[in-house]
This record gives C-alpha cells, sequence and structure tokens, in this order.
C-alpha cells in the first residue's frame, strides 16, 4: 500500500490597525516582506500558534478575530492557516526572524510582496473565508 503524502500546517495572522494598515515583516532568512507567520507546533491550536508567530516575529500581541484564507503551497507542500487579528500593543523594531516590521497600506502590499502573499491579505479585508493555491509565488 503506498505511503499517505504528508503536509505541513502553517499558520499567519493579517493584523490590522484602527487606519486599516497591515503589519507585515521583512523575513531575515529571504528579505521578502510577508505576513508574520509560520509552521504550527504538534501541540498547539491554530489560533495559539498564530498569536505565537506573531509575537515571535513582531514582538506584538493580538487578538484573533477570524479565519479568512486556507492557501497551499503546491510545490512544498504546505498548507497555511491565515487569520485576521486585531494588535493589542505596538510592533518591536526588529526582531530575530524579521529584518523591518512596517504597517502597510493595501496598496503597498500589492507592489511590495509576491502575489501568493499579496492575496493573503487582500482576503483579509473580504467577508468569506478564500482557498487557493499557488507555488510558491504566483497563484495556480
Amino acid at each position: 500500500m503506498a505511503e499517505t503524502p504528508r503536509h505541513s500546517v502553517s499558520v499567519a495572522g493579517i493584523v490590522v490597525n484602527d487606519e486599516g494598515k497591515v503589519l507585515v515583516i521583512r523575513r531575515r532568512d529571504n528579505g521578502h516582506w510577508e505576513p508574520p507567520g509560520g509552521v504550527l507546533e504538534i501541540s498547539e491550536t491554530f489560533e495559539e500558534g498564530a498569536r505565537r508567530e506573531i509575537l515571535e516575529e513582531t514582538g506584538i500581541s493580538v487578538r484573533v478575530e477570524r479565519l479568512t484564507g486556507v492557501y497551499k503551497n503546491m510545490k512544498r507542500c504546505i498548507v497555511a492557516m491565515v487569520f485576521r487579528c486585531v494588535p493589542l500593543d505596538e510592533p518591536s523594531r526588529a526582531t530575530e526572524e524579521a529584518s523591518e516590521i512596517r504597517w502597510m497600506t493595501l496598496g503597498e502590499v500589492r507592489e511590495s510582496m509576491s502575489p501568493a502573499y499579496a492575496v493573503r491579505v487582500i482576503d483579509a479585508f473580504g467577508s468569506i473565508v478564500q482557498t487557493r493555491a499557488h507555488d510558491g509565488v504566483d497563484l495556480v
């Protein structure tokens, strides 16, 4: 019998402030602008993982509001659960994982992020949960 394929599960947070701006990080490992997030640990719920990853990468505590999308990286077999969040304090200037942390408008997000990540932010402003697949850069 063939072995069942395995997927990695990640979580990310679209943190939106009162001005409608989104908290984003420039990752130290690849220099890309992305929403904060990472691999879900075995013992965590989705929401706990999102709060932990956001805190680790930005220094900010959040309240998780709702699931906004599920995204699959077809090349790397990663399924990402993305949540809209509310900030409870202010972010750090930089962390071990983020060389820069900024509040961006949706226009800045579209210009700064690859389509596979910008769409996660844009989807968080909609009213329905989206499901999408991508190749790590572009939607497929």
